[in-house]
């Protein structure tokens, strides 16, 4: 099917218009619980958490920015605000004295353990419950695609590096 670029659809609008009611929604929500919670912005909870997924809770700030797609002075404001928090460390790399290393401390840990279930929750009362598992399995198939997309051409905090800029 052939796509006018210079226009949309009006089943296009409408399904873009739904997409950022929703996600901007969810994030009020979610952000809100996430406070209320832990203290925590969403940048935070996101920071913190994708440390709590890395094999060893650390990760490099550019490698964290990257998959964040966070601007690396904002999230060097984060980090700096978390390590103040006893939350993360963070430490010049082991494998490059230009980069540096964010690691989830035990009190971070914690702070995760503190926010997940109320977390989880709002996304299920939010979002998944008025779904059904195919509604869900479609949503996650359609937005990993759009997001392959978005990431074949990144912006700047997104894009990989390249060996000889690490």
């Amino acid at each position: 099917m052939s796509r006018d670029a210079s226009t949309v659809s009006p089943t296009q609008l409408r399904a873009y218009l739904a997409f950022t009611e929703v996600s901007n929604l969810l994030r009020h929500a979610v952000e809100k619980q996430l406070r209320d919670a832990g203290e925590l912005s969403y940048v935070q909870f996101q920071l913190l958490a994708t440390l709590g997924e890395a094999q060893d809770g650390r990760l490099r700030m550019t490698d964290l920015a990257d998959q964040l797609v966070h601007s690396r002075s904002g999230l060097t404001y984060q980090a700096q605000t978390l390590e103040r928090r006893g939350l993360v460390t963070r430490s010049p790399s082991p494998d490059d004295e230009r980069s540096v290393v964010v690691a989830l401390t035990a009190a971070g840990r914690d702070v995760l353990a503190a926010v997940f279930p109320g977390h989880i929750d709002a996304l299920h009362r939010l979002l998944f419950s008025s779904l059904t598992d195919a509604d869900i399995d479609d949503l996650a198939r359609i937005l990993q695609r759009a997001a392959d997309h978005l990431r074949a051409d990144p912006p700047r905090s997104a894009a990989p590096r390249s060996a000889s800029s690490r």
